[in-house]
């Protein structure tokens, strides 16, 4: 798997670090091997959330959708722009827009994105998090779907009842 982040049906991925140098469709006639072939010409090093976030937001807005996103947010490390991105998810709690964010490799390096799943002061509680461990393929699709999806049914009850989804 990928880092950065993906959303919507036709997902959208996005390098996480520095900028974001690639946005690609990703959909079910061309995911095969494409992460891995998008990644290949790219340069390595340091981690930011933001601007990948804004992006999102941005091209969420662009399409014009109320519908629900869902936004697949993989990474390997802490990002140097912490109080940005808990500022950003703050204000995104108002967005029909769920984050479930996917770590990959030692727990000890993600505990930024824990402290994701459980911050407060939101409209409603938009994002959601999962260790894939260092070992991510050894997991079986359905235990890799059903930790994607666990906190995402409690998120459209909870927005619909906030009134940020129609």
């Amino acid at each position: 798997m990928g880092r950065g982040s993906e959303g919507g049906g036709d997902q959208e991925r996005e390098r996480e670090y520095g900028g974001v140098d690639l946005v690609a469709d990703l959909n079910l006639e061309n995911y095969r091997g494409r992460i891995e072939r998008l990644h290949a010409p790219l340069d390595r090093g340091g981690t930011c959330y933001i601007p990948a976030m804004p992006a999102v937001i941005e091209h969420y807005r662009a399409t014009g959708s109320a519908d629900p996103a869902f936004v697949i947010f993989q990474t390997d490390g802490e990002p140097f722009d912490r109080k940005a991105t808990r500022e950003l998810l703050h204000r995104a709690g108002a967005l029909p827009i769920f984050w479930q964010f996917v770590g990959f490799g030692s727990s000890r390096d993600l505990r930024f994105l824990r402290s994701l799943d459980t911050l407060d002061r939101r409209t409603v509680d938009n994002a959601g998090y999962f260790a894939a461990g260092q070992q991510p393929a050894s997991r079986s699709d359905a235990d890799l779907y059903d930790r994607l999806m666990k906190e995402f049914p409690d998120w459209l009850e909870a927005a619909r009842a906030a009134g940020v989804l129609r």
